[in-house]
């Protein structure tokens, strides 16, 4: 994880709601119940990208596939980082 590939991540304004979603929810989130209006294609696309930067994880159990915030990695690595980024999106 390090600070580029993770604000490249949080600077695309699709992963930014992303991330939000997830934040505002507290815990993970199945991966259908993330409601935005794009195709499943691109919101896997999407998800991707903030895995690999390591922003999110999943977790699979069956055929279902969640996602969470790992915002107390972020927060080691990082410190203030997504608390900063989050409060960026009140302000607009």
């Amino acid at each position: 994880m390090d600070l580029v590939t993770v604000l490249s991540a949080l600077a695309e304004p699709t992963r930014m709601r992303i991330v939000c979603m997830l934040a505002d929810f507290e815990g993970e989130r199945a991966w259908k119940d993330i409601e935005l209006p794009i195709a499943q294609s691109t919101l896997s696309h999407h998800l991707k990208i903030l895995r690999n930067a390591g922003v999110i994880q999943n977790r699979t159990e069956g055929t279902r596939c969640f996602v969470s915030l790992r915002d107390q990695e972020l927060d080691g690595r990082f410190p203030g980082l997504l608390e900063t980024v989050l409060s960026c999106r009140d302000s607009h």
